[in-house]
């Protein structure tokens, strides 16, 4: 009974070990094919875009300010929207949801706070509280890829597929907050460009409830200043 038992936890713990550096290897060489160790040098992104979603284009500009400032506005139908996380408070400027500045609170402020982070929630995801469990390999569009479950410290869960070619993130999945409702959103990447040594997805595409977008990026200026002032709330 006792030699049952010692060698059920030894084969238990073999099976933990042997994942454990399965997924310590595919996130190490995910880390490197993306050149996320340059990222740590990196303190500014600046990002021209376009959004395409019911049939209309709309620019779009990204800012990402180390340590963790965030803006984007888009110019929607004439008027422009704008979101932003200045390190501490989010808010947001949506005349299609109503006037004046308005704080982001919840889901939302969660959302401008993860954009602000450069490094993707992969990259020391210990450090900030996660959990990644990897679930082994599956297709995805005719390619093998690592899926990895990450739990944030909130218990959000986003699923990731890494291509096992290239290391690339092909695909995630997640649940957000958007107009006012929960839903599930998948992700894709593509077109993967080098920019001074960090591989980023030039083209997104989502599918939601609400229906499929996509975002092209345009121009990705990589250290370019940008004043604090432009994730400062603005004053009404």
């Amino acid at each position: 009974m006792k030699r049952t038992f010692l060698l059920t936890a030894l084969m238990l713990f073999a099976l933990i070990s042997t994942q454990a550096q399965s997924l310590d290897n595919v996130l190490d060489s995910y880390y490197k094919a993306n050149g996320l160790d340059k990222i740590a040098d990196v303190k500014t992104f600046n990002v021209k875009a376009k959004v395409s979603v019911m049939g209309m284009e709309m620019p779009m500009e990204i800012k990402v300010k180390k340590p963790n400032k965030f803006r984007v506005d888009i110019d929607m139908m004439g008027q422009k929207t704008t979101s932003a996380f200045d390190g501490e408070n989010g808010w947001m400027i949506n005349p299609m949801a109503g006037a004046g500045v308005q704080e982001l609170e919840g889901a939302q402020l969660k959302q401008a706070m993860g954009q602000a982070d450069m490094e993707g929630a992969l990259y020391n995801y210990k450090a900030k509280g996660s959990n990644i469990e990897m679930l082994g390999k599956v297709d995805v569009d005719g390619a093998e890829a690592y899926k990895l479950k990450l739990t944030d410290k909130d218990g959000v869960v986003q699923t990731y597929y890494i291509n096992a070619d290239d290391y690339m993130v092909s695909k995630v999945e997640s649940r957000v907050e958007a107009m006012g409702q929960s839903m599930d959103v998948v992700t894709k990447m593509l077109e993967y460009k080098d920019i001074k040594g960090i591989k980023m997805a030039t083209k997104i595409e989502m599918d939601m409830s609400m229906g499929k977008q996509s975002v092209v990026m345009e121009e990705i200026k990589i250290d370019e200043p940008i004043d604090d002032s432009l994730f400062e709330k603005p004053t009404e």
